[in-house]
């Protein structure tokens, strides 16, 4: 907590954006976008964005907002386009961000890999565009069908075991004293922008026009292959992270169940094992 609120000077701002994020996705679309609002304001005075970079954004998401009312090759030229722009925020390819490094070459626990993290402004505004765009991701809430969702939460120990068996992790259990800024980072401005993306966006996306079974599939795979920087091990356990995740949001059509599904696992990793691997 005590280096929580040490950092609170510099970090308020991210506060705002989380709170705009919750908002929007909690059905509150409004008040998400005033706040989101705010954000940008507020990032514009303090030079967290240049204008060029905030101009790029606004573009995006009227783009993104104009996308439900186009149909047929206007349509599928516009979804292409948005998967790009959102690839290029996730990836950190738009310059004018200011993405303020929290952690430098920590370590988890005396056996874990040193890593660093930054409290990103680009990558989560891809949650407002996809939002935009497909509004219906959080619209779809349906009585649960247990078999699916327990199918995908059987995956994370499975895949937890795997990662032991393979060396890609070791057992640690540890606390670092910086968790509480991992877990807003991790939870909101990581798990909850990508599943958004991934599963509410895309995957939806796909299964209405391939169905169920091949759109989690390719959903879960394109999600491995976001995370190919990490090399092919990263891709093969994103992926199957990806199919718990996909699996969890068709059992429940509640984009905060494939979000705590991808959070816990990575909290879990944090507490219980070398993270990110081992030194």
């Amino acid at each position: 907590m005590a280096h929580f609120l040490s950092l609170l000077p510099v970090t308020w701002p991210w506060l705002i954006l989380i709170a705009a994020q919750t908002s929007a996705v909690s059905g509150r679309q409004r008040l998400g976008l005033l706040l989101l609002a705010l954000f940008a304001t507020t990032a514009l005075i303090l030079g967290l964005v240049t204008p060029l970079a905030g101009l790029i954004v606004g573009a995006g998401l009227l783009g993104a907002a104009g996308l439900r009312h186009l149909s047929g090759a206007a349509a599928l030229a516009g979804h292409a386009v948005l998967i790009l722009w959102s690839l290029a925020l996730g990836a950190h390819l738009i310059t004018g961000f200011y993405n303020l490094l929290v952690l430098d070459q920590v370590q988890a626990g005396p056996n874990s890999a040193a890593f660093s993290m930054h409290l990103n402004l680009d990558k989560p505004l891809v949650l407002f565009a996809v939002l935009l765009a497909w509004p219906s991701m959080i619209q779809n809430a349906r009585p649960t069908r247990i078999v699916p969702l327990l199918a995908g939460l059987a995956i994370l120990p499975a895949l937890f075991g795997v990662g032991v068996a393979t060396g890609a992790v070791r057992p640690e259990i540890t606390l670092p004293h910086w968790w509480l800024i991992f877990v807003l980072s991790n939870l909101f401005l990581t798990c909850l922008t990508e599943e958004a993306f991934f599963r509410g966006y895309l995957q939806s996306a796909l299964t209405s026009k391939i169905g169920v079974a091949l759109g989690v599939v390719a959903a879960s795979l394109l999600f491995g292959l976001a995370h190919a920087a990490g090399g092919p091990a990263l891709v093969i356990f994103a992926s199957i992270l990806g199919a718990a995740c996909g699996l969890g949001y068709y059992a429940t059509g509640r984009l905060w169940v494939p979000v705590l599904v991808h959070f816990g696992f990575n909290a879990l990793h944090l507490a219980l094992f070398t993270y990110p691997g081992p030194a």
